[in-house]
């Protein structure tokens, strides 16, 4: 049963998103989890979602510190507790909040928002520490 959940969640990821899983890692970190929300000026713009995706692939390509990440966009929401009003998420896990704090000043990181800050309005960052049942 295990295995068929996760495979479901996989081909749901896969089919809304790009997940990428680095340094050797199978598996999703689950002790810190960093959740970022973009909202652009113009969300319509192809150029400057062009831009965005291929300077965050970038970054995260070069990360020292991130382990695993997914970006997506929203889909359509069908319910009403769904927020589809951002342009892009990521999530991206850590082994630890140290090294999700050392990421937030790693060079690849300082140049993504360098290079990208010019096209959202918005950014809410949510970060979570697993918990060990």
């Amino acid at each position: 049963m295990k295995t068929r959940i996760l495979t479901l969640l996989l081909v749901g990821v896969f089919a809304t998103g790009c997940v990428q899983v680095k340094n050797g890692g199978e598996n999703f970190d689950h002790a810190f989890a960093h959740t970022v929300y973009f909202w652009f000026k113009n969300p319509d713009s192809h150029a400057d979602r062009t831009k965005f995706e291929a300077s965050l692939q970038k970054f995260l390509d070069n990360s020292k510190y991130a382990k695993t990440n997914f970006m997506g966009t929203p889909p359509k929401a069908v319910r009403d507790v769904v927020d589809d009003s951002f342009t892009y998420s990521l999530i991206v896990t850590f082994e630890s909040a140290e090294a999700q704090e050392a990421y937030q000043e790693e060079e690849a990181h300082l140049i993504f928002i360098e290079e990208c800050k010019d096209l959202w309005e918005k950014v809410i960052v949510y970060d979570s520490e697993g918990v060990k049942p």
